[in-house]
């Protein structure tokens, strides 16, 4: 969206990022040249804050309304950053992990039942921000004092919820990418179950939980494509009456319309047979059973039998492998290191098999092998003069 075209209209509006993806809207009403990735000084309640250019233009308003931000009583946006902003907004930020780690000191002291997520230094180091966690309300009015005394700047507390926890935080989600709470979500919305049984998902808290422990963000991303397509589909809870038996559903494949079935067999009761059937099938099939006829027998349709025969391929974006990789390695490794020069010149001179012609042994070896047996014949003699002697 660069290259909306220009309405006519100056937008003095610009979007401003400060410490973990927090973002707001100010007016640039002196009309600074400002590009993405500009570092600004910007009025704040009480002095100035330091943050980076992240959206100019035709795009500021349309976020602004998509946030639901009115223009009137934005703040203002002072200048570029000099030298001197800069280095002071470095010092600031190099005090944070110092001031996390007192604060988390305070709380355990005081014994308050509230979680210290993350502090924010404002740009010129007169205010401090703590973002906390708690499930109920707490009385921190004594906390406060502490940390002015401590701290000698401004205190703010703010309390955030877990989600939110998790986007300050960052991290990788299952899916191989950046979370998108920490990336480019602002809002966040509840998510039920009910949007994983409408996709056919496993009910698995551990699957379906995200980093912050509550149900992914991601689970609502396309239930409104899914709750679409499963207009028209019938109730998969009532079973399919057959003559072999009930056909009972076994899941479901949304967007290509096939339906799996399980069926027992009447000889071997144990074999189970899966069936897949089309959507518009089943409910013929289901219609029929209201009317008091049963189905002869499950037959997979046209479109079910090439799903079930096609080689379905996929790119495995989130760079998953097996978790037997290393061990095939090492196999690998082993089967090399048998096949070696140094092995395969030990296993030619394996001794030769029985009714083979051996290789004749050179004088060397026959020199060596009487010196051996020369020695070794006195030390018989006197073994047996000895025992002559006892006797």
């Amino acid at each position: 969206m660069d290259d909306l075209p220009n309405d006519g209209s100056d937008h003095h509006w610009v979007e401003i990022r400060f410490k973990n993806a927090r973002k707001a809207y100010y007016v640039n009403n002196t009309g600074i040249p400002l590009t993405k990735g500009d570092i600004v000084a910007v009025e704040a309640s009480h002095g100035h804050d330091i943050g980076v250019v992240s959206l100019t233009g035709m795009l500021v308003p349309f976020q602004m309304k998509n946030k639901k931000i009115s223009a009137s009583g934005l703040k203002k946006i002072y200048r570029k950053a000099k030298p001197v902003d800069i280095e002071k907004w470095f010092q600031a930020i190099e005090k944070e992990p110092e001031a996390i780690r007192m604060a988390r000191q305070m709380v355990n002291s005081q014994n308050i039942s509230m979680k210290i997520s993350d502090v924010e230094y404002q740009g010129d180091k007169t205010k401090i921000t703590f973002y906390y966690v708690s499930d109920d309300r707490v009385d921190f009015r004594q906390l406060i004092k502490n940390f002015a005394e401590h701290f000698r700047v401004r205190i703010e507390m703010k309390q955030i919820g877990a989600r939110q926890e998790a986007g300050k935080v960052g991290g990788i989600g299952s899916c191989g990418r950046e979370l998108c709470c920490a990336k480019w979500m602002s809002s966040f919305a509840s998510v039920a179950t009910s949007a994983a049984r409408y996709q056919d998902m496993t009910l698995n808290p551990q699957k379906l939980a995200g980093q912050c422990g509550k149900l992914k963000c991601c689970l609502n991303f396309e239930l409104k494509y899914y709750i679409e397509s499963q207009k028209d589909f019938p109730d998969t809870s009532i079973p399919i009456e057959t003559e072999q038996g009930k056909a009972r559903h076994f899941k479901t494949d949304v967007f290509r319309r096939v339906i799996w079935y399980s069926i027992r067999d009447d000889k071997d009761k144990d074999n189970i047979k899966y069936i897949p059937l089309d959507a518009d099938v089943v409910t013929e099939f289901l219609k029929q059973n209201r009317q008091g006829i049963k189905i002869k027998e499950l037959f997979a349709s046209n479109d079910a039998q090439t799903l079930t025969k096609a080689n379905i391929s996929y790119l495995n974006a989130a760079g998953e492998d097996s978790i037997s990789r290393f061990e095939e390695r090492r196999k690998k490794r082993k089967k090399k290191e048998k096949k070696t020069p140094q092995n395969q010149a030990s296993s030619q001179k394996t001794p030769p098999e029985n009714g083979k012609e051996s290789k004749p042994s050179s004088s060397k070896d026959n020199a060596s092998k009487n010196t051996r047996h020369r020695r070794r014949r006195p030390q018989k003699n006197q073994n047996e003069n000895e025992k002559k002697s006892h006797s």
